[in-house]
């Protein structure tokens, strides 16, 4: 019996998709992409300006312009490459459903429905669907009978199973342990079989004892690690041992930290920073500016340090937490203000890292869950000779609209860049803020 001949589609790309990925276009094999008069009217809003959002309105608007000198709005232009379907600008937004009827009131999301609507009037023998990173849009699509779906390509899809960076493994007999503290060191193999992750952590329990160890890719080992303190502050538990270990190690040049709130995430990495103060030129801190109702940072009052200010005072709070491990008068409590003051010790927005190159820095992102996969890669590929890049944050706690737990830049980070030997990552599973910050996190 012939096999059936897949149906022809036509995918309507939002604004949202476009922000996203500028390259998105590039992502639908064979089908063709519609994009709707108004999504290129609110790419034109967003090209000015030095945020990611910005740079890829650019981007698309200028791809546009390269593959074709052709009129869009009368036809159908090749996309770049043998694999790609075509392009089209629709600006028929007539469709016998109106979409700002149905809801009541003019506005572009309205518009966008009304053109994919009027496309699928017009095009019956193929399947048009809107894709949206918009939750909104894409309901008010299905309550029209529109298929909508979520743009997926850059996407974890079991976000259940993402990478945690350790494994606890019990035993019935002592000799693992035994081993490890005696030598120092022991053979994967006997631990579990399969070849093992770089830098990953081991939790070896028996009934009475423990040990803890990580797989060094140089030493081809697992090796014994223990607790140390930096700058005042000492891990209390596991996972914190094992951050601070990843922190710490010289080989490991770019770290995920990941958890939820009161686990300790920021405050090690900026204490391990701060021990190794000595080997860097300059340690940076950042974390994403996530303004309220969308506005830009040249909305707020005052100079660009009073305008970071009010977004980085989870940083300044964490400093002030290691400096008071000291008394006012130690040289540790007056090394933290003198290396702020000297700006070897510096909070700025990523903004501007734009364009640079880091060399001989300890860079820290805090709230990395805010970022997109292509700001990530923006970041870690601005290091130099000498750099080391940690980005800390809880995947599930989004504050940026489009973003979720599945398509975040860190969640991404961690699900691609694991198994590299300069890579570590390590998840914090207990809260270390206090009894009342654990049971909130508990019972809330």
């Amino acid at each position: 019996m012939p096999s059936k001949k897949k149906t022809k589609k036509i995918f309507v790309l939002d604004t949202s998709v476009l922000l996203y990925d500028s390259n998105a276009v590039k992502n639908f094999e064979k089908h063709d992409i519609a994009i709707p008069i108004t999504v290129l009217e609110e790419l034109d809003s967003f090209k000015k300006g030095n945020t990611v959002t910005n740079l890829h309105a650019r981007e698309f608007i200028r791809y546009l312009d390269k593959i074709t000198d052709a009129n869009m709005l009368q036809k159908w232009v090749p996309l770049n490459g043998k694999t790609h379907g075509k392009i089209k600008v629709v600006s028929d937004e007539e469709s016998e459903q109106d979409a700002s009827k149905v809801f009541g009131s003019i506005k572009n999301d309205h518009r966008i429905l009304n053109a994919a609507l009027r496309l699928r009037e017009l095009e019956k023998d193929k399947q048009v669907t809107l894709v949206s990173k918009d939750i909104n849009l894409r309901l008010k699509a299905r309550a029209l009978s529109l298929d909508a779906e979520d743009y997926e390509t850059i996407r974890i899809k079991d976000i259940d199973h993402l990478y945690r960076g350790k494994t606890s493994l019990s035993f019935e007999n002592n000799d693992p342990i035994n081993q490890l503290y005696k030598t120092g060191s022991i053979d994967p193999e006997d631990l579990e079989p399969g070849k093992p992750i770089s830098n990953h952590y081991y939790i070896i329990k028996n009934h009475s004892s423990s040990a803890l160890g990580y797989y060094n890719p140089r030493s081809k080992k697992v090796e014994l690690i223990k607790p140390v303190s930096a700058y005042g502050i000492n891990p209390r538990n596991a996972e914190q041992t094992f951050a601070m270990h990843t922190l710490m190690n010289p080989e490991v040049l770019l770290a995920t930290i990941t958890g939820a709130a009161g686990t300790g995430k920021t405050l090690l990495a900026l204490a391990c920073a701060l021990e190794q103060r000595s080997q860097y030129r300059q340690i940076y801190l950042a974390r994403p500016i996530v303004p309220l109702s969308n506005r830009d940072l040249g909305y707020l009052p005052g100079d660009v340090k009073s305008k970071i200010d009010p977004y980085m005072q989870p940083l300044w709070d964490n400093l002030s937490i290691i400096k008071n491990q000291f008394s006012e008068s130690s040289k540790q409590y007056k090394k933290v203000d003198e290396l702020v003051q000297q700006e070897k010790l510096s909070i700025v927005p990523l903004a501007y890292i734009r364009g640079r190159s880091l060399s001989n820095v300890i860079f820290i992102i805090d709230e990395a869950q805010n970022l997109t996969p292509h700001e990530i890669k923006t970041i870690i590929t601005r290091a130099g000779e000498n750099t080391k890049i940690i980005f800390t944050g809880d995947i599930f706690q989004i504050d940026t609209p489009y973003l979720d737990a599945q398509s975040n830049g860190l969640s991404y980070l961690v699900d691609r860049m694991h198994n590299n030997d300069i890579y570590a990552h390590i998840n914090l599973e207990k809260g270390e803020r206090s009894e009342l910050a654990n049971l909130a996190s508990k019972f809330l």
